[in-house]
């Protein structure tokens, strides 16, 4: 019994082995991969292949569009104290609803590009993005603050479709150069998202 038994035992450790060797080596490939897939940011590795790499024009476009959003958040959250209009605050809302993950997600991707995060602090200085297309520039910001009730309503919508457009006009130029698939796609859908709220806002604002 015990001659017959031997070889099973045998067999079973090397199996074991076997096994012990495929798992440690499998993990060495994940962390091989690593840097490859860095630039998922959100996104997991297995998705890596099918998302592509990223370009300079999508770490200019989230290194931008932070900023932009930013300046959109801090306008938006204005609206729950000096708003009058019911339809203004909604809107304001689904502003920050819908800008305040994206600024999360395009953070993620410049951190795992290893590409610097535009400061999310409040009270950004509003002069270093004056060059970007629909920014506000302080003197706005200031008077916006300062407003409220029909007044407020009217800059803020004025202000907002401004900054949509400059937002739009950002993230065509990343559909149309960008290379990394999740940034397109954002850009793709703040092109909708805000196309459509502008149109919102003129109607607002008896334009439309």
């Amino acid at each position: 019994m015990r001659s017959s038994r031997t070889p099973l035992i045998r067999r079973t450790a090397l199996t074991v082995t076997a096994v012990t060797a495929a798992v440690t080596l499998a993990a060495c490939g994940n962390d091989d991969g690593g840097s490859s897939s860095g630039h998922e940011g959100h996104g997991s590795s297995a998705s890596a292949s099918s998302t592509g790499d990223h370009n300079k024009q999508d770490v200019s476009f989230a290194q931008g569009m932070i900023p932009h959003h930013q300046q959109a958040l801090e306008m938006a959250e204005l609206a729950a104290g000096r708003a009058k209009s019911a339809q203004v605050k909604d809107l304001a809302a689904r502003i920050e609803k819908a800008q305040d993950p994206e600024i999360r997600t395009m953070s993620g991707w410049l951190k795992a590009w290893g590409e610097d995060v535009p400061s999310a602090m409040p009270g950004m200085d509003h002069s270093a993005g004056s060059g970007m297309t629909g920014m506000m520039d302080a003197k706005d910001m200031t008077a916006l603050a300062k407003a409220s009730g029909t007044d407020f309503d009217t800059m803020f919508l004025t202000m907002m479709i401004e900054h949509h457009k400059g937002a739009v006009e950002m993230a065509e130029s990343e559909k149309s150069k960008g290379s990394y698939d999740p940034a397109t796609t954002l850009a793709d859908g703040i092109v909708t998202t805000q196309t459509a709220e502008i149109k919102e806002m003129n109607q607002l604002l008896g334009k439309g």
